[in-house]
């Protein structure tokens, strides 16, 4: 039997792509307030566009997420950091995978675009009413 592939971050050109697709549908769902305002014919339009980049977005997400805590519990990370033994090579590679993910991540910068957009929505809807 083969043994199991370590997991491994994906390339920094699929976690950007996946990071335009989040901006973007954060984009479109803020720009909704101004389409309903200026353009109503768009609104629907814009909506599927970012209900759809949505749905791609946090399904990756959730696949990040998912084999993140896939490697903690299959190593069992935890107990053997807690306890008092020493880690494998194995086990330090995926603790490097752990750790690489996370700095890796755009997650954190995308929270605050969304911050800041949804701020900027509220100012716009406030200016057009």
């Amino acid at each position: 039997m083969a043994p199991a592939r370590l997991p491994h971050t994906v390339p920094v050109s699929v976690i950007n792509l996946f990071f335009l697709i989040g901006v973007m549908s954060a984009v479109a769902f803020r720009a909704l307030i101004v389409f309903n305002h200026i353009h109503p014919e768009w609104f629907r339009p814009v909506w599927y566009l970012g209900t759809i980049g949505y749905v791609i977005f946090f399904l990756y997400r959730y696949w990040i997420s998912h084999k993140r805590k896939q490697a903690i519990r299959q190593y069992a990370l935890l107990d053997k950091l807690q306890g008092p033994g020493e880690l494998t090579g194995e086990e330090r590679a995926v603790l490097v995978y752990l750790l690489s993910s996370l700095a890796k991540s755009r997650e954190d910068l995308n929270y605050l675009l969304i911050f800041f957009l949804s701020i900027v929505a509220v100012g716009a809807d406030l200016l057009l009413s």
